[in-house]
């Protein structure tokens, strides 16, 4: 079956970077493309030929809206198309519910960020757990910072546990300040990314932002607050239970991590995986998973991700029914 679909603009940006956006469309639908002037020819299988052309369509709509995308987006925007046949591009670029991200605009880039960043929103506590790359922090900060911005919490937190590669906080030199902020840099680095800033230093001053050691965090109760634990695979079994007990009224937490990359000593347990077990069928905790599928980062690094669970022979981590379990409490 062949069909030809009217470009509404953009053609480079359509195809990207050696063509790397209408390859990804290629062989993800087993479809071949045609490019004639300002249109393009689909061929292949009618059931695939038809689900090209709507993505191609609805693209092209919103091009004609005045959207601008660039090549990374729209490569994106394809592989979201793609991976589920059910999902149009304008719930993507235009979610039902508005979020403001600050001086950044975000948006999925694969089918678990789209669940992940939804999770955030119907539940008030969410684990993030797979390689890195895959936009879990970066994530968690944005949907803290549109959470702060529309006011549906007074303050964000975010901390992390002080353990890196085995190195110990006493043996760095400097204040204890010093200390934790190379700890703590990649939190800062994604919240410069959506706050000026002149606006970020206030709310670190005034305390309406957060970002602390995991120790700092024993004996509070958080309330108004939206809560970040990254890194969360090298907490002990004590410094997660402490974690997870700390949330209070009208706040949400959540908690990310890689659990092929624990840097704690050898005899104890990482307690993010005591908690999967613990709490993850626990009514109102949602369990996203991501893989190597879901890296943004370098395509390399996706098949580097992947030749390490091949050579440590590391299958799937279990996963609860559509990546969530049971149904979010509603929220006060």
């Amino acid at each position: 079956m062949k069909r030809t679909v009217q470009l509404a603009g953009g053609i480079e940006q359509l195809y990207g970077t050696l063509d790397e956006n209408v390859k990804l469309l290629e062989s993800s639908l087993r479809v071949t493309t045609h490019l004639s002037d300002d249109k393009i020819e689909i061929e292949g299988e009618p059931a695939q030929v038809e689900r090209a052309a709507r993505i191609l369509d609805e693209y092209n709509q919103l091009v004609r809206e005045g959207h601008v995308f660039n090549n990374g987006e729209v490569k994106s925007l394809f592989r979201l198309a793609t991976q589920e046949p059910d999902m149009a591009l304008r719930r993507v670029v235009s979610p039902e519910r508005p979020r403001h991200f600050g001086k950044k605009n975000i948006a999925p880039k694969s089918p678990n960020q789209r669940r992940y960043m939804e999770c955030m929103e119907k539940f008030d506590m969410v684990f993030a757990i797979g390689p890195g790359g895959t936009g879990k922090t970066y994530l968690a900060v944005a949907m803290a910072v549109s959470a702060l911005l529309t006011k549906q919490v007074s303050r964000i937190i975010l901390a992390r546990p002080a353990v890196e590669a085995g190195e110990r906080l006493g043996f760095l030199p400097g204040t204890l300040q010093q200390k934790v902020d190379p700890y703590m840099r990649p939190l800062y680095d994604a919240l410069y990314d959506m706050l000026d800033a002149d606006k970020l230093e206030r709310y670190l001053e005034k305390g309406i932002i957060e970002v602390a050691p995991l120790a700092f965090m024993r004996g509070r109760t958080l309330n108004e607050s939206f809560v970040i634990l990254d890194e969360a695979q090298n907490t002990t079994s004590e410094q997660m239970k402490m974690f997870l007990t700390r949330l209070g009224f009208d706040s949400k937490a959540v908690i990310t991590g890689d659990i092929t990359q624990i840097d704690l000593p050898a005899d104890r347990r990482s307690g993010m995986i005591e908690a999967i077990e613990v709490v993850g069928k626990v009514e109102g905790i949602a369990m996203v998973y991501f893989d190597e599928h879901d890296v943004v980062r370098h395509n390399l690094v996706q098949r580097i991700i992947r030749a390490y669970e091949t050579f440590e022979g590391a299958g799937p981590v279990p996963k609860f029914r559509d990546g969530v379990n049971k149904t979010p409490r509603e929220n006060g």
